[in-house]
């Protein structure tokens, strides 16, 4: 019996099982917007921080999960492309939360000079991953130093965002439909998801359906692993396009709750947060991948898709500062933009 539900599993039950857990995903990202509207309050971090760092790295959990887990069985093109097709889907996901706000475009309204600070660390580290990759094929026990590189350009980018957090030296014009990140009253009129529960209590829900998430993340790592094996499928492109999209589920679904939450930082902050952090999964990627380098066994698909998505990044940004009211097709220039540059990309993985 458990030899028979070990991987690799049949074609059928592996598309079934991504289908499944793809549902899963959905319920529970919707849930976590609401833990973390919350706690974004509640630990006085602000929503753009609190949204970037502990929601992004909650909602990364099965991206993170997927790429050890296929760097492990040896599919370095499926850990690579899951990481960076996560971001570029991730990326098209503010383009749906955009079409979900009605009354301006979100970029306008999730005016934020972190935000701002998040895409130029993003940029930045999907950069220092190109660069490895054309650079010397070196490893240290096994380990790429790029990947520590990664973690540590991660971690001052973080440290010099919550320092202009405390003390910012810009800061956006307010307009009528800009929404500003102020603490609200939360449950005082007894309802509402903080009311009457500890904070404790509201980190735990939010550490036990991040983990639901991160299970998720192996199960389709799994079943992407069985489909490119039975059907012969371009690896760049299921990882990319199939895997990409599942691991962008938690972070679409997420902002748009967080819109409708009228949140509006948070869904951007979300967004921008977890696509960094996915970078860092190709330092997780490395380490578990024991034939070399991850980045040098990356294929031209896979260096293609991270150019893309570094594109699609310079959009947002370029989004974030020129705060376009109202756009283009009842959302603004650049959520267009980031659909045809997508469709561009998936385009040519699939031809």
């Amino acid at each position: 019996m458990l030899e028979a539900l070990s991987p690799p599993w049949p074609l059928g039950w592996s598309v079934g099982l991504f289908a499944l857990v793809a549902v899963v995903t959905v319920v529970a990202s919707v849930r976590m917007a609401a833990l973390g509207d919350v706690l974004a309050d509640r630990t006085g971090w602000g929503e753009a921080v609190f949204g970037a760092v502990f929601f992004g790295l909650a909602t990364s959990l099965s991206g993170i999960v997927m790429t050890a887990v296929s760097a492990s069985v040896d599919h370095p093109g499926l850990a690579y492309s899951n990481a960076v097709g996560g971001i570029a889907a991730q990326t098209l996901a503010l383009a749906v939360a955009d079409f979900f706000y009605r009354r301006a475009n979100l970029e306008h309204a999730a005016a934020s000079s972190a935000n701002l600070l998040f895409c130029c660390m993003l940029i930045g580290l999907l950069a220092l991953a190109l660069l490895t990759a054309f650079g010397p094929d070196v490893v240290l026990l096994g380990v790429h130093p790029a990947s520590v590189g990664l973690v540590l350009f991660y971690a001052g980018g973080l440290w010099l965002i919550r320092k202009e957090h405390k003390h910012p030296m810009w800061r956006a014009v307010r307009t009528t439909e800009t929404v500003m990140d102020v603490p609200e009253d939360e449950g005082a009129d007894g309802t509402g998801e903080g009311a009457g529960v500890g904070t404790t209590v509201l980190w735990a829900r939010f550490l036990v359906v991040g983990a639901v998430v991160a299970v998720g993340g192996w199960a389709l790592a799994r079943s992407a692993a069985t489909i490119v094996e039975t059907t012969g499928l371009n690896a760049g492109l299921v990882g990319a396009v199939a895997m990409g999209a599942v691991n962008a589920l938690p972070e679409t679904v997420a902002a748009v709750a967080a819109v409708r939450r009228g949140a509006m930082t948070l869904a951007v902050a979300a967004v921008i947060g977890g696509n960094s952090l996915d970078v860092l999964n190709l330092a997780v990627g490395d380490v578990f991948y024991r034939r070399g380098s991850l980045f040098h066994a990356a294929t031209a698909d896979e260096l293609f898709l991270t150019a893309g998505a570094l594109l699609m990044t310079v959009v947002l940004l370029a989004g974030l500062i020129l705060r376009q009211v109202r756009g283009w097709g009842r959302i603004g220039f650049e959520g267009v933009l980031l659909i045809a540059v997508y469709a561009g990309i998936v385009g040519v993985l699939a031809f």
